[in-house]
């Protein structure tokens, strides 16, 4: 059994320089002496060739791998007491947003408890802790519930924590569990048996988190990485009550474009070993009833080509595009064996996910930029889907970790439909409602939700997902914030979000741009906005967010943008093509450096995104990922006001990008726009861990732009 769980205290020197900012600001004279003045980072120039294209960067400095030098930690120091300060009138605004954002947070919460192997789990939370606890307890009985993990207990100590994976011994006597305390997506894994409360001396370190109990039940295989790129690459056996050193490798990815997971077929019987780049995989099958079996290849890479296996009933099932760019199932009995189709792709259709059962077959569809959930009998054939009621919604195949039923769960959300589990007979179609995310005050019928469709100006048509209070929307008249990220095939359905409501119930129109490179249309979508079509994400985004205001949703002036990571970039690009659009922007974690980071293999995930982005080693990529990569773009010109967030020990987007991003910003940039930045400096890519810090970043984001929509009252010192 795998359970996967997918602004800290300024420092005495932040409080030292802020203290004498506030003693200026009581014996100042004039408006323009009662604000620091933004930190302005030294200039020293380092200078990259390329194809024959010079390069200076002038912050190149700012990169330190080991996160300790003085001059860096001392100048993300400055930008945070800055930020601080500019933002100190808002201070109120901050907390009521926060004090909102947790008075509709269920205080004591638990999750559905389900049936597997014998035993019940559930996770819960309890009121006033950050972390879950993770309990269970015999099938159909009403003893105590026995705590497998307090996170809480666990994360005593550490300023970051997060329970990557929990895996229970197929005997249930064992548990394993991963372990990042730093940000960097970098586990350690702990042993404990659960006729004990202590956990063993011995820990596996500088893993993955990706972990499988063999069936013998003393072997775990996990996943380790390399030290400087942190590339998953090795899968090593250990026993249980053994030293690490003492692990044999059964596996090692040679090409460092792939990454290397772990995962266990529903019938138990075979640990996948998952070599997967963003376009080609292979896998490779280890024998769980004989752990120390040779690893056997299921299937040969072949570039371009993406296959995904499971087994069940003595048949191999996989989902693959290789007849087709649009996903297919297929079955095979033995390896070697020519496939047989099962579902065959169509062009309108894109299959994103299965779950195998001993009646039923069920499929996750995405057809229209919308999720159909498909139930096939295996004996009769026959077909029912899941109905849905919103016009844009969010739908998934839930938990199911047990084959032998004829209960599916589910899980479902809209704009205006809190995140819902639900359970259907597939045999007679009748659903239940298991659990749905409990919010205070929330009356779902004072706000609209609407799927727009927005006409690109290649003509492609984009979908739009907005929701807005009703009672609040005038038009032409609102705050309108426009969120987008488009990358890697990943999609971002119109869910629910609880915190948003304190932007809506402002009064603003909150918008999602499913712009190309995301997967809202499936995997033809994805390439539309990939590597040599990169440009077409962020032009799609401009265009939505001219058409919004066009159609009424947005006041101009009142405009905002929002996105993080590869969202980011999309943030980072958007305001160097059409920075007059937007009046504030927040660019939480952003890839901007694209050029110097791909261009070095060191990097963290930069070998594994050539497929992504392209690799700059080649001229033609070099000069596309140039001419939009946000730094490498920056020119003399007015930008928006604009919130840069990031985490000191980030493994996906290093600190410094942001950092050396904020800085030349700030050398060029016209007029006297707010450019803050605001630097975690115990986190990583994901911000604060635990569910009561994690909203102070969204309050801080949001606080930001409501105080940019009363510039009067909260930034006095700016011009206009």
């Amino acid at each position: 059994m795998i359970i996967r769980t997918n602004l800290l205290p300024a420092s005495t020197r932040i409080a030292k320089f802020c203290l004498i900012a506030l003693i200026g600001l009581q014996t100042s004279h004039s408006l323009a002496e009662e604000f620091m003045s933004a930190p302005k980072a030294k200039k020293q120039p380092y200078t990259m060739t390329t194809h024959g294209d010079v390069r200076v960067d002038d912050y190149y400095w700012l990169r330190d791998d080991k996160r300790k030098s003085p001059d860096v930690i001392d100048y993300l120091e400055k930008e945070n007491a800055y930020s601080q300060q500019q933002l100190a009138q808002g201070e109120g605004l901050k907390k009521q947003i926060y004090e909102e954002l947790l008075s509709r947070m269920k205080a004591d919460d638990e999750s559905v408890p389900y049936n597997y192997n014998g035993y019940t789990y559930r996770s819960r939370f309890e009121a006033g802790n950050n972390y879950p606890i993770y309990e269970r307890r015999p099938v159909n009985s009403h003893e105590p519930w026995q705590v497998l993990v307090d996170g809480n207990q666990r994360a005593e100590g550490s300023e970051y924590y997060r329970l990557g994976t929990l895996t229970v011994s197929p005997d249930n006597k064992n548990i394993a569990i991963a372990e990042d305390r730093e940000g960097r997506n970098n586990y350690s894994i702990s042993f404990r048996s659960l006729d004990s409360q202590e956990w063993q001396n011995a820990e596996l370190t500088n893993t993955s988190g990706n972990i499988v109990w063999a069936n013998d039940n003393n072997t775990l295989f996990y996943v380790n990485k390399d030290p400087q790129t942190l590339l998953p690459y090795q899968v090593f056996y250990h026993q249980v009550g053994t030293q690490q050193q003492q692990d044999v490798m059964v596996y090692e990815e040679k090409d460092d474009t792939f990454y290397v997971s772990l995962s266990k077929s529903t019938s138990k019987d075979y640990i996948f070993i998952g070599i997967t780049s963003t376009e080609t995989a292979e896998y490779r099958l280890l024998d769980a009833n004989q752990p120390r079996k040779q690893v056997e290849v299921f299937q040969t890479r072949k570039t371009g080509v993406e296959y995904y296996p499971d087994h069940f009933r003595d048949q191999f099932y996989i989902r693959s595009n290789h007849q087709n760019p649009l996903f297919g199932l297929y079955s095979v009995k033995h390896i070697g064996d020519d496939w047989n189709t099962v579902v065959a792709p169509r062009d309108d259709i894109d299959l994103e996910g299965f779950e195998l059962f001993n009646q039923w077959l069920v499929l996750e569809e995405r057809q229209n930029g919308l999720v159909n959930i498909r139930q096939i009998n295996w004996q009769t054939k026959a077909e029912n889907f899941v109905s849905f009621d919103d016009p844009a919604y969010m739908a998934w195949i839930g938990n199911n970790p047990e084959p032998d039923t004829r209960k599916l769960r589910y899980g479902y959300s809209s704009m205006t439909t809190p995140s819902s589990v639900y359970e259907i007979d597939m045999q007679t179609q009748q659903k239940q409602l298991l659990k749905q995310q409990e919010v205070k005050d929330f009356d779902k019928s004072k706000y609209q939700s609407q799927r727009l469709w927005v006409t690109a100006q290649d003509g492609v048509k984009v979908p739009v997902s907005l929701v807005y209070r009703k009672d609040l929307f005038k038009e032409a008249q609102n705050p309108l914030l426009v969120y987008g990220y488009g990358a890697y095939g990943y999609s971002i359905d119109p869910s629910f979000s609880s915190s948003r409501l304190s932007l809506l119930d402002r009064g603003f129109v909150y918008a999602i741009a499913h712009v190309r490179g995301g997967g809202e249309l499936g995997k033809k979508w994805y390439l539309q906005g990939k590597t040599i079509n990169k440009m077409n994400s962020f032009t799609d985004f401009v265009d939505v967010t001219k058409s919004l205001i066009s159609q009424g949703y947005g006041q101009p002036g009142h405009i905002y943008a929002m996105g993080g990571s590869a969202g980011g970039l999309l943030m980072g690009t958007v305001v160097n093509i059409a920075p007059e659009l937007y009046e504030g922007v927040v660019a939480s974690v952003p890839f901007v450096d694209v050029v110097t980071t791909m261009l070095d293999p060191s990097i963290p995930l930069t070998t594994g995104e050539y497929d992504e982005w392209g690799n700059p080693e080649n001229e033609e990529a070099y000069w596309r990922i140039k001419a939009y990569s946000p730094y490498d773009n920056i020119k003399k010109q007015k930008y928006p006001h604009m919130l840069v967030t990031t985490g000191l020990h980030d493994s996906q987007v290093q600190y410094w990008e942001p950092a050396k991003w904020v800085a030349k910003l700030r050398e060029y940039k016209l007029g006297d726009s707010l450019l803050l930045l605001e630097t975690n400096m115990n986190a990583g890519h994901g911000g604060k861990s635990g569910r009561y810090n994690a909203l102070n970043d969204i309050a801080l984001d949001y606080s930001f732009i409501l105080m940019l929509e009363d510039k009067k009252q909260y930034f006095p010192q700016l011009k206009n």
